[in-house]
């Protein structure tokens, strides 16, 4: 596209488990065929991406999911009347069905969004992935949505020890025992709510895909990778691009099936005899997803162009080898930035001259 567009950017919490805000900015500013401005959207005055320099030209508060789709209209009106937005990549699950609702009365606005129906979205939650199994014969593990330390007794009993449980957003904690289950059960409950979900676990190798459905069965583009240092949080702090003609056709397959509409990352256990298991879809990009830019096929630039109502190319070459390993760094900041976020809710660093985000 020829025109500068102003691309709102959701998930800039870069912390140990970080969101993929900042992976899906820097993927943007990696390419040399976007002439961007950056604005990111952020839900506390503390998340890091905020105070990384040459990241966001532009960075509002914005009102947390609990809140309500209302507020959360309410406050992009007012942020798209100072600082006019073409695309919003929205890159936390918690924030997505607002989003979805808002989609209508936002592109009114002129703002544009690629993001999956709310049928969709339902659909490969957690809690109902083992029913889109059994309707398109995708092989997902056998998983149980539970809401009581009973009903987890009975789940376990059935699937066997260890046990995977899983929150209903985030969080994953294996389970060797009843004991470690419940533990974990209250954790999940504490942070994110029900149900929480008990899924039988499966030996392997952790792979993932990041791709882009075009919401008519087909693929925009995608890339796979295996990790190659996880963290006790069960996220990825290393991995490295394969080549992978099962997980290939397994993606092709999950696109087809569902018709997916927008950017999702696909977890999947490769076990010893070759079999794939899904262990999960998440229905937006994945904070590893600037490797996909690295390694070549930049699907955040995708989705802006088909968000923005533009042709996007089906894209299937990248770089296979490519790594990534994740750093934490002590970023330099101060008080007045702290306090324009604080207090008055928006930054503007109209002055910088240069992005380094290298």
């Amino acid at each position: 596209m020829s025109q500068r567009l102003t691309i709102a950017v959701t998930g800039l919490n870069a912390t140990d488990n970080p969101g993929p805000g900042v992976s899906v900015i820097r993927a943007l500013l990696h390419s040399n065929r976007l002439d961007a401005r950056i604005v990111g959207l952020c839900y506390d005055a503390l998340e890091p991406g905020i105070y990384a320099r040459g990241l966001c030209d532009d960075i509002f508060l914005i009102p947390y999911p609990s809140e309500g789709r209302e507020a959360l209209f309410s406050r992009l009106e007012h942020i798209h009347e100072t600082t006019p937005i073409d695309v919003i990549i929205p890159t936390l699950d918690s924030e997505l069905l607002a989003f979805i609702a808002l989609e209508e009365a936002l592109g009114e606005l002129g703002i544009g969004m690629f993001l999956p129906t709310r049928a969709q979205l339902e659909e490969r939650s957690k809690a109902r992935l083992h029913e889109l199994a059994e309707r398109t014969g995708l092989p997902v593990p056998a998983s149980c949505a539970v809401t009581s330390e009973s009903q987890l007794r009975s789940v376990g009993e059935e699937l066997g020890y260890p046990l995977v449980v899983k929150g209903p957003y985030y969080g994953a904690k294996v389970a060797q025992s009843h004991v470690e289950a419940c533990h974990a059960f209250h954790r999940m409950v504490a942070e994110w709510g029900h149900p929480v979900i008990a899924q039988r676990h499966v030996i392997g190798d952790e792979v993932c895909v990041v791709a882009v459905g075009d919401g008519r069965g087909g693929s925009i583009g995608g890339v796979p990778m295996k990790k190659t240092f996880i963290t006790d949080k069960g996220k990825g702090w290393a991995g490295i691009t394969i080549r992978d003609p099962g997980l290939d056709e397994l993606t092709q397959r999950f696109m087809s099936e569902t018709r997916w509409r927008g950017p999702c990352e696909i977890e999947v256990i490769r076990d010893g005899e070759g079999g794939y298991h899904i262990l999960e879809v998440n229905p937006r990009f994945p904070a590893w997803v600037y490797l996909a830019a690295g390694a070549g096929m930049n699907l955040p630039l995708a989705v802006v162009y088909l968000a923005a109502g533009g042709p996007v190319p089906v894209m299937s070459a990248y770089q296979v080898g490519t790594m990534f390993v994740r750093i934490a760094i002590d970023q330099i900041a101060d008080l007045e930035t702290l306090s324009a976020i604080s207090m008055v809710g928006e930054l503007h660093r109209q002055n910088e001259e240069t992005k380094e985000v290298a």
